[in-house]
């Protein structure tokens, strides 16, 4: 039908398929859906500039895991673990946290010492003492930070971009199941991060494919944070977290499951491709890829 509309060839037609693949930040309907709050509940900080939110897809893998994106003091409530995302803009996106009064929100529920607060990437740098920007690599000039982890970022012209792997360190607290489990990611980030009284949050032994020995990250108490997008992929770590915050509350977690999110993708695009070679006229895309149209 089309062909005979337009005259010109149609190779097929994709029909609307109900696959999980990651979605574009700005187009994601997951941050908009308001959900129930379940046994464990787990709030990521819904930033106006907000990058890489897939970071957390896996925790809607997990039943009896709520994963609700908030942008507001209403809206937060009281969960079990914070998330402050991935930005494209650090100190714009702390300053709008501040006006917001989320900022004043998230120390308050930190100091509690039951919540956790948990920082990826531009939201790890949140929670340092200041962000200084001297090449206005952002906004320039100098901000101080939430003050949660006692750290400072100092935003420079080269950006990092690294797949990495490690372990988490040995951890204490309500997070202590978490200690020693294996994690791989990858980051992109601008600026350099250095810590003063906190101890590192992972160690990385493989960096772009090389062997290493390094720490990475920050925690003290209930408030930790990692430049690695991905942390929370690797079959095991989710479902940890998730463990220690059900026993935290002396709920039962022997039904949690290991899951690989990994996996779980691979399965998501392999059932996307199948649905298009069913659908689609391969041999003609091939030709064209040939003949350089």
């Amino acid at each position: 039908m089309s062909e005979e509309k337009v005259n010109i060839p149609v190779i097929g037609v994709v029909p609307y398929l109900n696959i999980d693949i990651e979605d574009e930040d700005s187009l994601s309907e997951r941050i908009a859906m308001d959900k129930t709050v379940q046994a464990v509940d787990i709030a990521v900080i819904r930033l106006p500039r907000m990058s890489n939110f897939t970071d957390f897809n896996v925790f809607e893998l997990i039943p009896g895991v709520s994963l609700r994106y908030v942008k507001s003091m209403a809206e937060l409530k009281n969960p079990d673990m914070i998330i402050l995302p991935g930005t494209k803009n650090t100190m714009a996106d702390l300053l709008w946290l501040r006006q917001s009064g989320l900022e004043a929100k998230i120390k308050k529920q930190a100091a509690d010492g039951e919540t956790i607060v948990f920082g990826v990437c531009g939201g790890y740098q949140m929670l340092g003492e200041t962000l200084e920007d001297p090449f206005s690599v952002e906004e320039g000039g100098s901000l101080t930070g939430m003050g949660l982890l006692d750290m400072k970022t100092i935003f420079s012209k080269q950006k990092t971009r690294t797949q990495v792997e490690g372990r988490f360190s040995q951890l204490d607290g309500v997070l202590s199941g978490l200690s020693s489990i294996r994690f791989r990611g990858y980051e992109i980030h601008m600026g350099v991060t250095e810590t003063g009284d906190t101890e590192p949050l992972t160690h990385i032994d493989i960096e772009s494919g090389l062997q290493v020995q390094k720490t990475e990250g920050a925690r003290k108490r209930n408030v930790m944070g990692s430049y690695v997008h991905g942390i929370f992929d690797e079959e095991g770590v989710a479902v940890a977290i998730a463990e220690c915050l059900l026993n935290k509350k002396g709920l039962d977690s022997t039904s949690l499951k290991q899951l690989s999110y990994k996996q779980y993708k691979e399965q998501q695009y392999d059932r996307l491709a199948d649905e298009i070679r069913k659908n689609v006229d391969m041999a003609a895309i091939m030709n064209i890829l040939e003949a350089g149209v």
